[in-house]
């Protein structure tokens, strides 16, 4: 709980491992925001040099070294004997994460595994669950990254907006943590929107349908969702640069989207946008298509010939020395529509539920994803998935076994509740997994689904009951996306049970190869 080190702690080479475990737990344990905060900004105040990197990385959920090569059934085959006492470091800590995302070619997975047993085994029984669920990228601690940047404030005595308007700068909050903790204001300094440092694009949150959207923003701007590439692009003069959404430089691969905006009546740009190509029926090409030009750095002249990419903005952050993030949408948007009224994303204004529903209707009918919804007042909030954006989709269905589930906390404290999702994979036998839920589920369902679960108990850890895959359930989400925590690599993006399918088998679910051609990956 935020305990200070004692000096013979301070003799070893970093803080021990135990406190930012505890720490979390304590996190956690506590529904009080502001009891969180003091407790993360107690444990910032601790750290020292690289420690703040890899403290604030791991309280976010996440480690330096992203893909380590680490799945589900690795880590189950690394089960070890938990130690008594805990002795692991930080740094120490970060090693060995560096050493496991360096392993590779021949008889890797096998070191992976041993280097990764032997770390288990030096954790005590909090430390491994911890380390489980940082791995797989699925800790649960409640230290969302907003609490993390008022916890950063408070260790480093700052006002939180200046933090928090830094971290949406960056991109990252790490950087921004360290910054904030060992300069003060001043660290700060660098962290603002300047041409040719790309910033995280503003995300939206699901919502089921157009009438929940409108109901939840009133009068909004309602835009196509197309399927096509996020682009980010900056202008100074006659110097263009495009940037994807993992701000990744992709100029020299899309000249149609430099051409376009050098012919844009400005002088300094920051557009917000998406780019796509089109079938010769008009109808979008499949994102995989689009994509196949952005590996393009030879011959793009010939490519665009077959290939050619339409730009479409929705969003105007940066003009002619002006910075428009913290203008409202409305504003942004009339300034886009006056710089560049023919390359503006369609768009309608309403507050009618029913004219909404046409428009998402005509999107879907020429091929788009959906609609964007969003708030007239809303703010660009970079690097979050602010509330006043909001996307409808049409929802896919897999039927999906059953292959584990975790105990509830809270109000669900005694049911299974979050349900582990696998495909029948045919050619590899068993099931691929593709990832986790527990929402949709109803107090009538999570005791239905906790008794039969139990019944079919093969093994449990602390957390986790594992099943024989017995029950299908229909699973709702809306995409599938490329995800490093699992081996099949997919997982659903906000996935729901809508019922249980007594009426099948497992081997009637869904398989992995359905699963594959959803994703597009034979495209």
């Amino acid at each position: 709980m935020g305990q200070s080190i004692t000096r013979a702690e301070y003799l070893r080479e970093s803080m021990l491992f135990s406190h930012l475990v505890d720490t979390s737990r304590n996190v956690a344990a506590t529904s009080r925001r502001l009891a969180k905060i003091e407790l993360l900004a107690a444990l910032l105040a601790q750290l020292r040099g690289e420690e703040i990197d890899i403290v604030s990385a791991f309280l976010a959920g996440r480690t330096r070294q992203g893909k380590t090569g680490i799945g589900y059934r690795t880590l189950q085959a690394a089960q070890a004997t938990p130690a008594e006492h805990p002795t692991l470091e930080i740094l120490g800590i970060d090693r060995r994460l560096e050493e496991l995302a360096a392993i590779k070619g021949k008889g890797s997975e096998q070191t992976r595994l041993s280097q990764l047993r032997d770390l288990m085994a030096a954790a005590t029984a909090e430390e491994q669950h911890f380390l489980r669920g940082l791995l797989v990228g699925e800790l649960r601690q409640g230290a969302l990254e907003g609490l993390l940047v008022d916890a950063i404030a408070k260790a480093s005595r700052l006002n939180p907006d200046r933090v928090r308007r830094a971290v949406m700068m960056a991109g990252d909050l790490v950087p921004v943590a360290r910054a904030a903790l060992e300069q003060g204001e001043s660290g700060l300094d660098i962290y603002r929107l300047q041409l040719f440092r790309p910033v995280q694009p503003m995300l939206a949150q699901p919502a089921e349908s157009m009438e929940e959207a409108i109901a939840a923003l009133g009068e909004a701007a309602l835009e196509y969702k197309m399927d096509g590439a996020r682009i980010q692009v900056h202008r100074s003069g006659n110097d263009v640069a495009v940037y994807t959404r993992q701000l990744n430089d992709v100029t020299a691969a899309v000249p149609e989207v430099v051409e376009t905006v050098l012919a844009m009546p400005a002088r300094e740009l920051i557009l917000d946008g998406e780019v796509l190509s089109f079938q010769p029926d008009g109808r979008p090409q499949p994102f995989q298509v689009t994509m196949r030009r952005f590996g393009r750095k030879l011959e793009v002249d010939a490519v665009r010939q077959t290939l050619p990419l339409t730009p479409y903005f929705f969003d105007l952050l940066f003009q002619d020395g002006g910075e428009l993030l913290g203008d409202t949408q409305a504003r942004r948007f009339d300034a886009l529509r006056t710089l560049s009224p023919q390359t503006v994303i369609p768009h309608i204004i309403t507050a009618d539920s029913q004219q909404a529903e046409e428009f998402l209707s005509q999107a879907l009918a020429i091929g788009h994803e959906g609609i964007m919804a969003k708030s007239r007042t809303a703010i660009y909030d970079a690097g979050a998935r602010g509330a006043g954006w909001l996307k409808v989709k049409q929802a896919q269905t897999l039927d999906l076994v059953i292959l584990a589930a975790e105990w509830g906390s809270g109000r669900r404290q005694g049911w299974l509740s979050n349900l582990h999702l696998g495909a029948r994979d045919p050619e590899k036998g068993g099931y691929a997994m593709l990832g986790k839920t527990f929402k949709g589920l109803t107090d009538e369902m999570l005791t239905w689904q906790t008794a039969e679960l139990l019944k079919s108990e093969l093994a449990r850890d602390a957390h986790t009951v594992y099943v024989e895959p017995k029950i299908v359930a229909e699973i709702a989400f809306h995409e599938l996306q490329i995800s490093p925590r699992y081996a099949s690599g997919l997982a659903l993006r906000f996935a729901r049970v809508k019922r249980y399918r007594l009426d099948k088998t497992p081997d009637q679910a869904d398989t992995f190869a359905t699963v594959r051609r959803l994703a597009g990956e034979n495209q």
